[in-house]
């Protein structure tokens, strides 16, 4: 390769580099306000990102990429346990996480303060960020069962129970959250069909359940949950 030819491939790259470069800056800054849902950024979104940023929650956790990775990613918390699930962690650290190593201190938040951070978790999950983190990707979810099951040798609905975080607030046989109950012999107490329409709709079945309801899985999902856990005895 000669000078000119080592010249020439220099210029043309770093010219063709810059203008994709500020193509993808122009094309950002276009679709932000979309992609963020910037007309959802209520007074008490941007109360609840203050506080976010008051009580150093960055420090433990990670939330669209950013902070210390402690303590569980935030950016998808409110679909993955639910507004009463925030509350009982922020409000009763000390309970929620007892059988965990890692401990969160109780900084004594408000229930007003609490409710501000609580819209602001929840804007942040309306992100359109392109299907991350990867904890919470349907995608990955999806190909971690299919692993679960073809690999490990555990049953469809077990598969579902594990990977999309049922453990996280459900424990079985000791090892789990504290924040349900231990669903051990959960069989014992409701059917198939039973346990199906709770996970659909807790509230619906019963008007003081804490869960949220599961509607990031599919019919199909659910079902084979719904059968793993009334086999439980």
């Amino acid at each position: 390769m000669t000078r000119k030819t080592a010249f020439w491939i220099f210029v043309l790259g770093t010219a063709s580099s810059g203008i994709l470069f500020l193509w993808l800056t122009w094309d950002t800054h276009r679709q932000v306000q979309t992609l963020s849902h910037v007309d959802k950024l209520s007074p008490q979104v941007v109360e609840g990102k203050r506080l976010f940023e008051q009580y150093n929650c960055n420090d433990c956790h990670t939330i669209l990429g950013f902070g210390g990775y402690y303590a569980p990613d935030l950016t998808k918390v409110v679909q993955r346990i639910g507004e009463d699930g925030i509350r009982y962690r922020v409000k009763s650290p000390e309970k929620a996480f007892v059988n965990s190593w890692r401990k969160m201190p109780n900084l004594k938040v408000s229930d007003a303060e609490i409710d501000s951070m609580i819209a602001f978790f929840a804007w942040v999950g309306n992100v359109d960020n392109g299907d991350w983190p990867p904890q919470d990707s349907k995608k990955r979810l999806t190909r971690g069962e299919e692993r679960m099951v073809a690999g490990a040798g555990v049953s469809a609905g077990a598969a579902v129970f594990q990977t999309r975080g049922c453990m996280n607030c459900h424990s079985l046989h000791g090892t789990g959250g504290t924040f349900g109950p231990a669903l051990d012999t959960i069989g014992r107490q409701l059917t198939k069909e039973q346990i199906e329409r709770y996970i659909q709709n807790p509230k619906a079945v019963n008007p003081k359940a804490m869960m949220p309801p599961q509607s990031e899985l599919s019919d199909k999902e659910r079902d084979k949950v719904a059968g793993f856990l009334a086999n439980l005895k």
